[in-house]
């Protein structure tokens, strides 16, 4: 039996996958970076309009970044080692 803990990541992957799935296809849009990035963070605003400002949705992003950041930081050191 899984947890909801195990449940919720279980979702959070198939999520996952397919945002990057998502991203394999804008990426063929378009060499531009930020036409990808700026329709990224679009598309959070939109997940979450009409149910909060848009203050408190910078707020959710940027504790996002905060938490997904050191992960990151850290695959890029690995990368880099001999």
């Amino acid at each position: 039996m899984t947890t909801p803990n195990e449940e919720n990541f279980k979702y959070y992957k198939k999520a996952e996958t397919k945002a990057l799935e998502i991203l394999a296809e804008m990426k063929a849009t378009t060499p531009k970076k930020m036409d990808i990035e700026l329709s990224l963070l679009v598309a959070i605003f939109e997940l979450h309009k009409g149910e909060m400002p848009a203050e408190a949705i910078s707020k959710i992003v940027q504790g996002h970044l905060e938490t997904v950041e050191p992960y990151y930081a850290s695959q890029a050191s690995k990368s880099k080692e001999p």
